[in-house]
This record gives C-alpha cells, structure tokens and sequence, in this order.
C-alpha cells in the first residue's frame, strides 16, 4: 500500500490526459467530506459537507473544509455533485456559493430539497441540476453517471466519472441493505456493469472497514423500537439527525401502532421533515403530527417527541432537555430513544447529556443497552463483496479516520488489488490518474475553516490553543506602571486573574520572578514599555510552569507613569 511522506511539495502541471483528485475533507476524520477532480484545466466537486467539534475546539459551530486552492479558480468550476443530503456531505455548500453562487449544484430531488432549505436561510440563490440513478449525463469535459446506493437517508448516490483518464468509481456513503425500508437497493448490477467497462480507480466508503460481517438491515431495529413503545409508561423523546428519514419512518411508524401522537421539536428537525413529507420521502397519517401547545393537553402515555441533540451539541434541543434549559421538562418516567450513531469524538458530549437525563429520571435507551441504531455504512463483507464485483485497478479509500482508510485498503489487498495500487492518503495529498495508474504527485493546503458564530475562517489554530489554556488554565493580566525616565515601576506590579487559584502566595512569587527579571534586564539597558510586556509575560509564563506545572494564558500591560 502506498502512503506519503510528510513534507509532500506542490503537485506539478496535470497532464492533459490526466485526472487529478484532491481530496480537501473526509479524509483521516469523519465528515467535512469533500473532493475535487481536474482534468482538462476544469474542475468537479463532489459533495461539500462540514464537520462538528470536538470538546477542544470550543466555541466552534461547524468545521469548513478549506477553499484556499479554488480561489483563483472559481470560474474553472463546473459543477458540484452532491452524494445524499447528511450535513457532513451538504453543509459546506452555502459557504463555497457565497464565493461564486452560480455554480450549478447537481443532486437528486431530496438532497437538492435539503440544501434549498439551507440556501434560504443564506439568503443564496439556487442553481439546481436534479438527476435520478440511471441517469448519466455530460458536465463540461465530465461524464457522469449516477447510481442508487442506500444509506441512513434516501435517495444516495453512487458516482461513475468518466474522463480521457479512465474511469472512476466514488461510492458516496452506502451500504448493500438488502431489505431496504424504500425498496432501493443498492444498484450492484450497475457496479458489476462498470466492472466490464474497467474501472480505473475506485473511492470507497471506509466508516464500517474495522467492522467484520455485514451491516444489520434497518427493518432489524423495529422490535427494539416497538418494545420501547410497548413499554414506556409516560413520554417518548426520540432523538435522532434531523435528516435521517428512514430512522423518523420507524418511529412514526411505532406511534401508530401504538396510538401516539407525534410533535417535531427543533427549527432543523421540523424543516427536514416537513420537506420529507411534502416530497413524499416520510409516510405520516393524517392528524397524526400536532404542535407542542396540543401536546400539553395530552395524556403523558400519548406523547412522542421526535427532536436533534443525539451526538450531545450544546444547543441542541436534547442537551438542552439535560440542562434544565428548555421549555420540556424531563421527569420521572420518560423515556429518551437515541436513535443515532455516536460520531468519534462525541463520546463525552453525549454521555453527559445521557448522565444529564437519566439524573432527571429518564429511561434512556441507546446503541449501547439495546439494538435501536444500525449504521448506513457498509462492513468489511460488504466491502470485500464490492472489490469482488468492481474489480478495480487502483483503489483510494475515502470517508474515515487513518484506522478506517488502513483497513479498508488492507480489504483492497485481500480481495486482489495489487498492494502498490492501494494509496492511502489524507486531506490535502494530491492523487494524479494517469495512463492508467494512480499514484501520490504533492500535497496542497486542506486546513481545518472554524465557523464561529457569524465569523468564518476568523478562528486559527492558535485562537483554539489560546481558547484551551482559557478553559484549563485560566488567564492572568499583568497591570505594571513604568517610570519612562529611570526605567524602574513606579509601584508594584498588579495581577488579575480569571480561572486560576487567586492567593496570597503565587502573587508573591510571581512579583519577586518579575523583580529579578526587571534587575537583570536593566542592567544591560534601560528598557521600555513594549520590552517590559514581553519580559513580565515570558518569565512568569516560565515560573508559573516549572512552580504550578500550569500554563495560564499571561497578558501583560505596561504604561507610562
């Protein structure tokens, strides 16, 4: 298998009869999922999603990935195909439109529905290409065609990019549920098709690659739901993606049954499944949803609540039930449905809005105490099963951390592809297709865009190492008074201090590190204000660390007496 060195240069000139991938997210982390193809001087985007934060990047709403690269080129753009509408794949799209908005977005009628909904509220305008599996249709020196696969929401697509390069296959994220809730399968014959044509390089899913076997078919998880609904004596709070209709379907599905009325808590969940409804994507009976003031007059046995919050977002209506902090208050009896999976990295957040709950008198059912998640992504069987039928000659496994790429890739191996073919890359390294054969070329910059309420891209590595020592370690502001003319303070030197233990002691042990500090400096020279900043700064920072073993964020403030 083939991997790169760190210290990758800039790709040289494609040829003209090569295709270029770049893969700019989804690459070694689970979402930001996006990739762009050149070939001919033209370029092709598929998907363009965001990804969520981590406990480390506080203050952060969503993860970009990094349109550095296109600037210059937005005009080479020729369109941007879309996989399925999760946010990982879809959310990026009003930021890159906001830097040229008529780049046609090519997707099926769901997806396209989804991100009109976004684009609404970014006040953008639409230029949609909505297109059906079967379909194949020319994009500029692009060919495409598309594919039924399934996943945990409708209408996924599988995409065949044909180019003067050859031919290449990017499964999107699916799986090969061969008892689907829609009846959509995903389209193997097609596969096996291209197969025959030969298949040049092959971008595979790899989230499920560590897991053996074959994924659990979503019809297997109605049991569990239904013994939820059987069982619960007061309220049901499902919570869910607010684009996982097929999940929503099941529960909606349980109410019925079970003589339940429905109510969509959440802007996001009520948007989503009011478009899955309108769209015919989500069956709901007449009379069957009601608003939340109707609810308050229902028996507590006759309540389902379907609402987001099950990857733990602070301001998600779930993590706000947790906190006491919305208008449903949980109580003795409820019980809470977490009907998704847990994204690596969400761990914590989610486990303190399960303790959260659960300290309120909540019965909260999740993956880990019963069987109501099956994931929309294909296990190793399926994967293996796939390089079976596609016969690719190169493979690049996409959509996953390193440990998911490495074994997708090692499956790749097992099943035939020669190991030199296998390339395992990261966001950034550049994959040229030429004559036949794929191989690494350079690296470009793919760096993590912070959204940050209103502001994009304002946030840097460094704001997140500065936001992280503010939470661990507190702050402490140096306040001196400086005679210009002796060099000397006029009065000791003031601290305040926010998140750090205020006493008596470190006060005296940090004013006798500047006293000395300011000794040694003068007797070289006569120092200034600026100076005198950075020496308060530098050598506290230093005694704070070998004293404390702790790293406050130090600001220190001097001005003429």
């Amino acid at each position: 298998m083939s991997t790169h060195d760190l210290d990758l240069s800039a790709p040289p000139v494609l040829p003209s009869r090569g295709l270029r991938i770049i893969p700019l997210g989804g690459l070694g982390e689970i979402g930001r999922n996006m990739t762009v193809f050149e070939h001919k001087g033209k370029l092709l985007i598929i998907d363009c999603g965001v990804l969520f934060p981590e406990d480390n990047q506080p203050g952060i709403n969503v993860i970009l990935p990094d349109f550095s690269i296109l600037r210059d080129r937005l005009q080479d753009i020729e369109a941007i195909v879309l996989t399925h509408g999760h946010e990982d794949h879809i959310g990026a799209v009003p930021y890159l439109l906001k830097e040229r908005g008529d780049i046609p977005v090519i997707g099926a009628k769901l997806t396209l529905a989804f991100l009109a909904a976004k684009l609404q509220e970014h006040r953008l305008s639409q230029n949609f290409v909505e297109v059906k599996e079967g379909e194949r249709r020319t994009v500029g020196v692009f060919d495409l065609e598309f594919i039924a696969v399934n996943h945990s929401i409708p209408d996924g697509l599988a995409i065949a990019l044909r180019t003067e390069a050859g031919l290449l296959l990017h499964t999107g994220d699916f799986k090969m549920d061969q008892f689907p809730l829609d009846k959509r399968l995903t389209d193997l014959g097609a596969f096996a098709r291209l197969a025959e044509e030969g298949v040049d390089l092959f971008l595979t899913d790899s989230t499920n690659a560590e897991v053996p076997g074959f994924t659990t078919a979503e019809k297997d998880i109605g049991p569990a739901i239904d013994t939820v609904f059987r069982t619960s004596p007061r309220r049901i709070i499902v919570s869910s993606f607010a684009s996982h209709v097929h999940r929503i379907q099941q529960v909606i599905d349980a109410a019925v049954k079970h003589n339940r009325k429905v109510a969509f808590v959440g802007r996001s969940m009520v948007r989503n499944m009011g478009i899955a409804t309108e769209l015919g994507y989500l069956k709901v009976p007449k009379n069957l949803i009601v608003d939340m003031k109707a609810l308050e007059r229902m028996k507590d046995d006759k309540v389902v609540l379907i609402c987001t919050g099950s990857q733990g977002e602070p301001m998600a209506a779930l993590s706000r039930m947790a906190n006491r902090e919305h208008i449903i208050k949980i109580g003795e009896g409820d019980t809470v449905l977490l009907a998704s999976s847990l994204i690596p990295g969400n761990e914590n957040s989610i486990y303190r809005v399960i303790n959260g709950l659960t300290r309120w008198g909540a019965n909260v059912v999740h993956k880990g105490n019963a069987k109501v998640h099956v994931s929309g992504h294909a296990s190793a069987g399926e994967l293996a099963y796939c390089y079976n039928i596609v016969k690719p000659t190169n493979v690049m496994p996409v959509h996953g951390e390193w440990r998911h790429l490495k074994a997708n890739a090692e499956l790749a191996v097992q099943t035939g592809v020669e190991e030199d073919r296998v390339l395992i890359v990261e966001d950034g390294v550049v994959v040229d297709l030429i004559d036949g054969r794929a191989s690494i070329t350079g690296r470009v910059q793919a760096d993590y865009v912070f959204v940050d309420g209103m502001t994009v891209g304002g946030a840097s590595e460094a704001a997140m190492e500065d936001r992280r020592r503010l939470a661990e370690d507190g702050t402490i502001t140096i306040l001196g008074i400086l005679n210009a003319k002796t060099g000397l303070l006029s009065e000791p030197v003031e601290f305040l201090a926010r998140g750090f233990v205020h006493d008596d002691e470190w006060v005296r042990g940090a004013t006798k590190v500047i006293d000395e500090a300011m000794k040694v400096a003068n007797r070289v020279k006569t120092v200034n204000g600026a100076e005198l900043e950075d020496l308060f700064t530098s050598s506290v920072s230093r005694w704070m660390q070998r004293k404390y073993r702790r790293s406050p964020l130090i600001t220190s403030v001097v001005v003429d007496a």
